[in-house]
């Protein structure tokens, strides 16, 4: 017991007991989901392999794309609203 040699603690450890359940149920959503998507278990992910496959299978979006129609943007209705701010102040003040 010297005064400049002061024991370590002992490590922590702790061996599980019990199985978590919602652990093995979530590694096997993820094994499924991996599946379905056609990944290699082993293979990292990379996000190209899964963009747009949310897109096939959402019918409502699927639709929209299958139309060729797109949503308007939100600079346009900006740029339109302000136009009409505009005519509006232009004909209340009598400027045309």
């Amino acid at each position: 017991m010297g005064l400049f040699a002061t024991r370590k603690p002992r490590r922590f450890h702790h061996p599980y007991i019990y199985v978590d359940e919602r652990k093995e149920r979530r590694e096997q959503m993820v094994r499924e989901a991996r599946r379905e998507l056609g990944l290699d278990a082993g293979k990292p992910v990379v996000p190209e392999d899964i963009r747009g496959k949310f897109l096939e299978h959402a019918t409502h979006l699927r639709r929209r794309r299958q139309a060729g129609t797109r949503p308007w943007p939100v600079a346009v209705l900006l740029v339109l609203l302000g136009l009409l701010a505009c005519l509006w102040y232009a004909l209340e003040r009598g400027l045309m």
